[in-house]
């Protein structure tokens, strides 16, 4: 090789022999290939990686309700039930041995095993055993309020048994809560967490759960205070990606609903993103098909245990393809699990001892025969319901026979479409069945079941009370009423909070001769309940006079809040006998004479017992007509008996009217000043 530099260009040549120039070839070639690959190697890595594509499946409910036993649909068949719902989840696993079971919320409240809740966790626990992998808590979590959940908690780490991860991101104890310490200790011993990791199949799950916006408002003593729903999502899908997460679920009791602004779960998958699939628990819904937000699936397979959900998903980095989504009936077509089944009626035999025998009743016993069905309300729909009239007449049977010591004077007495849980098919009506109607709450005795309350609320107030069923209904279905010793008319057309047109309240003609005991008998002579029926006389509200009300707990404590409700419109205080204010219902609990809370499914199941084997009267086959609900647009029925709401907006329509007729009078004269003022300039131009 040579090197020569050129004087002209003061450039450098080199000069490269025979030999040195093969091997520079060969080199530079080298060198070439090199710088051609090397840039290449990771980005053919990384198109690997995003082409790899992974399969999830995911099993899953919500709103179980405690629903561990078939119940009747009403068509012949059954539905739910957790033994079936193990045969289910194991012949899914058969062909999706990866498979997640995940539960949405709400597992609890909602059938006679939930009286065990506080003392044996009998919920968790038999889905430990139906093999759940996590679950989220619901708003019915906490009916026994945060001391309850706790106690719950505690229960199932001291059996020993397998239970389900619990998972609760932005729903914590309130510093306020006097309990706060012992609720903390015993989700630490459960193991409550945020979120979690789960390895399945060679993928790494990022999972947590959130309460609801509005599931959190159905607690209101819960003593637990809700963080921000969309806050701790992010804070949650961040937490669970640094840590490795491939595939992010959110166990959600917050639900979807056809109107988007109150679908909690649909915004969610808006404003946060990275969620891969949401279980959509709280609203009950059914979804038929995922709803797709953005990137994010929501899944909801619908309450009590009535399907199984199951969604299969590829997904790559490049996206998500749904290859499977089925709702999978647990019904009677389904077999039923041995081990479920004995130990559900392990469960069934220590609520008999526990708690039943304290009513002279068994889980399966036959209280009376029906011939009809009885249907909860359709929602949204006003108008009377057999079922609602009948829980209502029983509050009062139960007044008159149960109660003991019951003040002179008339009773009205309330439920509302919420609390009613279950329907009653046709056919026997079981200890059990009755129960599941009225399912919700627990009593001052720490004993499932809302006790009964009494009131005391003025003429007016209690027409307020009809009003709140004619007029706030339609925005909240739940606040449907049902009454027993009242009678009122309304008209859906009329202006909002003056829709009632007559209320009439109704008074005995003779008392009935009440000799109280609880269960014992097969009749109602047996049992000391008198089958005499009254004959009644309706007479005209007295505004000033107090009227005694009694209804369940729950709806006692909505009471407080009807003038929130209705925008400060309509004002209604609960007092007591001497007019007094009432801020403490727990003193206003009905007992029996052993001392016993008179609960609201009690009521309801000795009233059915006391017509025993003559069975339900053929007038609870539809509504009597104490609800009159008239759709009249006659000008006569919507101007009648005007209150100053009706008053103010006439007055206030009169004058749009008024306002309208000045500015078309104001436009017309104003258009014909320009015709004529248009035709003089022209005339003066042409003169």
């Amino acid at each position: 090789m040579r090197i020569q530099k050129s004087a002209r260009y003061g450039k450098i040549s080199v000069s490269v022999g025979g030999a040195g120039l093969g091997f520079f070839r060969r080199f530079s070639t080298l060198v070439l290939i090199l710088l051609l690959i090397l840039p290449l190697a990771p980005v053919q890595a990384g198109a690997e990686d995003a082409s790899q594509v992974n399969t999830t499946t995911v099993l899953f409910t919500h709103d179980l309700h405690s629903h561990f036993l078939p119940q009747a649909d009403g068509t012949g068949g059954e539905s739910g039930g957790y033994a079936r719902l193990k045969t289910a989840l194991d012949r899914e696993r058969e062909n999706y041995p990866n498979a997640l079971v995940l539960d949405g919320g709400d597992f609890s409240i909602g059938s006679l095993i939930q009286t065990m809740y506080t003392t044996q966790g009998a919920e968790l626990r038999t889905m430990g055993a139906l093999g759940y992998d996590a679950a989220t808590a619901g708003n019915h979590e906490f009916d026994h309020e945060g001391t309850g959940f706790a106690q719950m908690l505690n229960a199932v780490v001291l059996s020993g048994g397998p239970s389900p991860a619990l998972l609760m991101s932005n729903y914590k104890p309130s510093p306020e809560n006097p309990d706060q310490l012992n609720i903390q200790r015993a989700m630490a011993a459960y193991g409550v967490q945020d979120y979690m990791l789960l390895e399945r199949g060679g993928v790494t799950y990022g999972i947590f759960g959130l309460m609801g916006e509005n599931s959190a408002a159905c607690a209101p003593a819960s003593g637990f205070v809700l963080g921000d729903v969309e806050e701790n999502a992010r804070r949650c899908v961040d937490a669970l990606k640094s840590q490795g997460a491939e595939f992010i679920i959110c166990l959600s009791h917050s639900g979807t609903n056809e109107k988007k602004k109150l679908s909690e779960d649909e915004r969610l998958a808006e404003e946060v993103e990275g969620i891969d699939l949401i279980i959509s628990g709280h609203t009950h819904t059914t979804l038929k098909e995922p709803l797709v937000v953005g990137d994010t699936y929501i899944v909801s397979s619908g309450p009590y245990c009535e399907n199984l959900g199951s969604i299969t998903l590829n997904w790559s980095a490049e996206g998500k393809e749904l290859a499977d989504y089925r709702l999978i009936p647990i019904d009677e077509t389904m077999p039923e699990d041995g081990e479920i089944s004995a130990l559900v009626e392990e469960w069934k035999g220590l609520v008999e001892g526990g708690y039943l025998s304290r009513y002279g009743l068994s889980y399966d016993q036959v209280l009376t025969t029906l011939d009809f069905d009885l249907t909860a309300p359709e929602p949204g729909i006003q108008t009377g319901n057999a079922l609602g009239e009948l829980v209502a007449d029983s509050f009062l049977w139960a007044v008159e026979n149960l109660e003991a010591d019951v003040p002179d004077g008339p009773v009205v007495t309330v439920t509302a479409d919420g609390v009613l849980r279950a329907p009653l098919y046709a056919g026997e009506v079981t200890t059990s069945m009755a129960f599941d109607v009225l399912s919700m709450g627990v009593g001052a005795d720490g004993t499932s079941g809302y006790p009964l309350v009494s009131c005391y609320l003025t003429g007016k107030e209690l027409k307020a009370v009809a009003e709140v069923d004619a007029s706030v209904t339609p925005i909240m279905p739940v606040a449907q009423l049902y009454m027993a010793g009242m009678e009122y008319s309304f008209n859906t057309h009329r202006m909002f909070f003056n829709r009632v047109t007559e209320a009439r309240i109704y008074q005995d003609k003779s008392r009935t001769e009440k000799a109280p005991v609880l269960g014992g008998g097969t009749s109602a002579e047996d049992m000391g309940f008198s089958v005499t029926r009254q004959e009644r006389e309706y007479t005209e509200i007295d505004d000033d006079q107090l009227y005694r009300v009694v209804t369940g707990m729950y709806s006692a404590q909505m009471l407080g809040t009807i003038q929130e409700r209705s925008f400060g419109l309509l004002s209604i205080e609960p007092k007591d006998e001497n007019g007094q204010p009432v801020t403490d219902f727990t003193q206003r609990i009905i007992y029996d004479q052993y001392g016993n809370e008179v609960k609201e499914w009690y009521a309801l199941a000795a009233y059915l017992q006391s017509f025993a084997e003559d069975g339900l009267p053929e007038r609870y086959s539809g509504p009597d007509g104490r609800k009159d609900v008239s759709q009249s647009w006659n000008p006569v029925e919507l101007l009648k008996r005007p209150n100053w709401i009706t008053l103010v907006a006439l007055l206030v329509l009169i004058l749009v009217a008024a306002l309208v007729v000045v500015l078309v009078r104001w436009a017309a004269r104003r258009q014909r000043n320009r015709r004529y003022g248009g035709r003089g300039h022209r005339w003066r131009r042409m003169m």
